[in-house]
């Protein structure tokens, strides 16, 4: 599913005048493809990520997902296109302190009405997908920052989406856990077919992406491409 953001501007108001964010950005992302987003802090990073989610309507622009226009879509529409074709990995695990691995995935299923026995079986597949079948039964407390950002990764892919938004997602780890997740996400994106785009400040593990992507005062440059 290809992500296109095209000419988008978005402006937050500051004071008595306007703050640009996202000054005329066009990006492309394609299906099978890890887009890294890197700039400094207070860049347009994290606004370009929520802008792609369709979490906030820009100015102007269009957001353009696999052929259609969400840009004009009403609340509930972009929600269903969250629900069904999108899945989010936030900064924050924000796991909850009384579920185990297993149940923080089927909570996605059951605000969703899903079948809980088929998601079941989802969620034992995606905890074994990254690595996690052994701590299907652990809390939060009783797992590492790496195992718990994991978890967060496969709760992202419960709703099996087509794309991925990733937000910081090593920003609380040990140089070596964070490589470790930025690997799963290269092979998630691969094995799935996944169109992942990820807002990252770490630049040293920037080969596992196929485009980087820096954004500087609300503005764009394509960096590498693989």
């Amino acid at each position: 599913m290809t992500l296109h953001l095209d000419d988008i501007t978005l402006a937050f108001p500051d004071g008595d005048q306007r703050l640009t964010a996202l000054d005329h950005v066009s990006l492309t992302a394609e299906p099978g493809t890890l887009t890294a987003i890197v700039g400094p802090s207070g860049s347009g990073k994290s606004s370009l990520l929520a802008v792609a989610a369709t979490l906030i309507t820009p100015d102007s622009g269009r957001v353009v997902l696999d052929g259609r226009d969400l840009t004009g879509l009403s609340r509930a529409g972009t929600a269903a296109v969250r629900r069904g074709q999108v899945g989010i990995i936030f900064q924050s695990s924000n796991l909850l302190a009384s579920l185990t691995a297993l149940d923080q995935l089927l909570v996605v299923a059951h605000l969703a009405g899903d079948d809980l026995t088929a998601a079941r079986a989802r969620a034992a597949e995606l905890l074994d997908a990254v690595g996690l079948a052994a701590q299907a039964d652990k809390r939060p407390h009783q797992l590492s920052g790496g195992q718990r950002q994991r978890v967060t990764i496969a709760r992202g892919l419960m709703n099996q989406p087509s794309l991925l938004l990733v937000d910081e997602p090593t920003s609380a780890l040990d140089s070596q856990r964070g490589e470790a997740v930025l690997g799963l996400l290269r092979q998630l994106t691969t094995e799935r077919g996944l169109t992942t785009v990820m807002v990252t400040h770490d630049t040293g593990h920037l080969e596992a992406a196929d485009h980087v992507v820096r954004i500087v005062d609300g503005r764009t440059s394509e960096l590498a491409t693989r």
